[in-house]
């Protein structure tokens, strides 16, 4: 593949680049542009051979990364360690393949500090958003205390094996269909860890294992044998012994990691010594993560307020200075911003290319000149096949000397030109992009909507006394103003509702948003609910059982629709497409249900004509 050309050629040119880093010291901004940095790491990882960490902003940016080093270092092995699903502060479940991710780096980092297991052959990059940097995990030590090592012909008693595995985390089932999961029969133990692509089998002959067997846990087949495995926490925290906490055990998760694991700890601990450690922006990232932290310091302000979090509840998360006092520990390199006035050698012989907006003739005669000065172009598009077609009928002239241009499907965010220097005695590369070629951003991960910010007050500020409102717990009452109470010494605002029969609603303001305007089909004036009462109920659960049906008769409907023999009209003559120009707005199914209509009409033999052609 002519990327790794690319890799190499990027490779003899950063010798000073390889040099520094083989002193052992941090190395500031070197000023990549944004296009450059992954091909630069990749050309490190290739040469070195070490473990790589990469630190980016947001998870979205973070997910693009990994994609795109999948078309750079399609051997390397690549993780991504994601951020927790829940905000910080916030009490809520880990989702499964966010806990599956973030304890398989976990595992893979942990087999270099163990000497048991034998070490990856080959050394792994992990990318790494910002959140997830900062979120609290167990501490290394008590990760690798609580990691078991099986092999064959290893005395272990089954019953002590199950009790270990409840402990670490894994839920006992009847039949292991997921990660974290393990079933036992007797003397055979299915087992799931987070870090394997399968389960696997453990048969036991009386209290020595006797084989461990990868299965198919859709067939129950066997898949493969192996004579070792590393059972790592199937959680990030461990279970505490009885008595420890007044919690009971099925209500614990990783919302009170920083309550069982007191330690602070994060991804930063488990790296290797000889992990290179790079930072895709160091302002981006120090900007994201203070942002963080001043939202998650709102989120705890308001949770105390409710009285829904504890006062003595540590920091789920690792502040900014922690994590540079973890930094120091490794040896960092700086990859951006490229805005620095003082940039390395390395990123001034990286260049914007030109851009063709989709003129294709002019891209045809810059893929000409680059082939008539024999400088190579790798070009990266959703549409590879077809430019490398029209490459092929442009390019006449096989004798010219000069690399073989590839054509890869795929997608980047950008291409350049680099220039190596006089002693490398290399001709200039091209990447080209669909960003230049056509002028396409690359698809990016789907990102959550935002609305605009809005002051506290904006969701009652509208209302009027004497104004119906709806309640989404309670029903329809009518709204009475602010009012000022007291509660367990302390005075707040509340939002007065009056319901039937004088009954009273307080709500607080900070849960304003439970409330809104009455919006009914007429003018008619609702009949205010009953607080206490069943009708409120009951009108919410007619009103889903009305749209659940509503959604059943469309998909009935779609579903006719995909089975049914539809009509398959002859081609449009010359005067039909002059009758469709005519409507040049066509959007509503009525209006192209009445031009079908006119088509067949004309289409169809009239009596007159019947009558010309003797028919009659």
């Amino acid at each position: 593949m002519l990327l790794d050309t690319l890799i190499h050629t990027i490779s003899d040119d950063a010798g000073d680049l390889l040099a520094s880093i083989g002193t052992g010291e941090s190395l500031p901004n070197l000023g990549l542009r944004r296009s450059a940095r992954l091909p630069v790491l990749v050309a490190v990882y290739q040469e070195l051979q070490r473990p790589v960490l990469l630190l980016a902003d947001r998870v979205d940016h973070a997910l693009t990364l990994v994609d795109e080093l999948a078309l750079w270092a399609p051997r390397a092995p690549r993780r991504f360690f994601p951020e927790p699903n829940p905000l910080f502060y916030e009490n809520a479940p880990w989702g499964a393949s966010t806990r599956r991710d973030r304890l398989s780096v976990l595992t893979s980092l942990a087999a270099f500090h163990i000497p048991g297991p034998a070490k990856p052959e080959s050394p792994p990059v992990i990318i790494v958003p910002a959140r997830g940097l900062m979120a609290r995990t167990m501490p290394r030590r008590d990760f690798l205390k609580a990691t078991r090592y099986l092999k064959t012909g290893q005395v272990i008693q089954p019953e002590a094996l199950a009790r270990d595995l409840v402990m670490l985390g894994f839920e006992p089932v009847n039949t292991v269909i997921a990660t974290g999961q393990f079933a036992r029969r007797g003397g055979i133990f299915d087992l799931w860890p987070h870090a394997e692509s399968q389960p696997l089998r453990i048969e036991f002959f009386g209290d020595e294992i006797d084989t461990l067997r990868r299965f198919d846990p859709a067939t129950q087949r066997t898949v493969g044998k192996q004579d070792r495995l590393l059972v790592s926490p199937a959680r990030e925290y461990l279970m505490p012994v009885q008595g420890e906490m007044d919690i009971p055990p099925e209500e614990i998760s990783e919302f009170h990691i920083p309550l069982l694991h007191p330690s602070p700890a994060g991804i930063l601990d488990y790296l290797p010594r000889e992990t290179l450690v790079f930072i895709d922006d160091w302002e981006i990232l120090r900007d994201t993560i203070n942002d963080i932290e001043t939202k998650a310091i709102s989120l705890r302000t308001d949770y105390l307020e409710e009285g829904t979090l504890s006062e003595d509840y540590p920091l789920p998360y690792l502040t900014w200075t922690e994590i540079q006092d973890s930094l120091t520990t490794h040896q960092t390199i700086e990859l951006g911003p490229a805005t620095t006035p003082d940039k390395s050698d390395l990123a001034q012989k990286f260049t914007a290319g030109p851009r063709f907006g989709g003129r294709l003739k002019p891209l045809m005669d810059h893929f000409s000149d680059l082939r008539v000065r024999g400088e190579g172009f790798v070009v990266v598009s959703r549409q590879s096949a077809r430019l490398n077609e029209l490459w092929s009928q442009q390019f006449t002239n096989p004798n010219l000397l000069s690399p073989t241009p590839a054509f890869i499907d795929g997608s980047l965010t950008e291409g350049w030109v680099f220039t190596p220097s006089r002693r490398a005695q290399a001709p200039r590369l091209h990447l080209l992009t669909d960003g230049e070629i056509f002028g396409w951003r690359r698809p990016e991960p789907r990102k959550r909507y935002r609305g605009p910010a809005e002051a506290p007050e904006a969701a009652y500020a509208d209302l009027q006394l004497g104004d119906r409102v709806v309640h989404v717990d309670y029903g329809i009452g009518r709204f009475l103003g602010l009012v000022n109470r007291t509660v367990e010494g302390v005075e707040r605002e509340y939002l007065a509702v009056e319901y039937a029969q004088g009954d009273q609603l307080f709500v607080p303001v900070h849960q304003a948003d439970r409330l809104s305007r009455y919006v009914g089909p007429d003018s008619r004036v609702p009949a205010p609910s009953r607080l206490g009462g069943v009708e409120w109920r009951n009108t919410k659960k007619r009103v889903k059982e009305a749209v659940e049906e509503v959604a059943q008769d469309l998909l009935d409907l779609y579903a006719q629709r995909q089975v049914v023999k539809g009509h398959a009209f002859s081609p449009d003559a010359p005067w039909q497409q002059e009758l469709e120009a005519s409507f040049p707005y066509i959007e509503t199914e009525d209006q192209l249900r009445v031009l079908a209509e006119v088509k067949q009409d004309m289409e169809s033999p009239r009596p007159m004509d019947r009558l010309i052609c003797g028919d009659v």
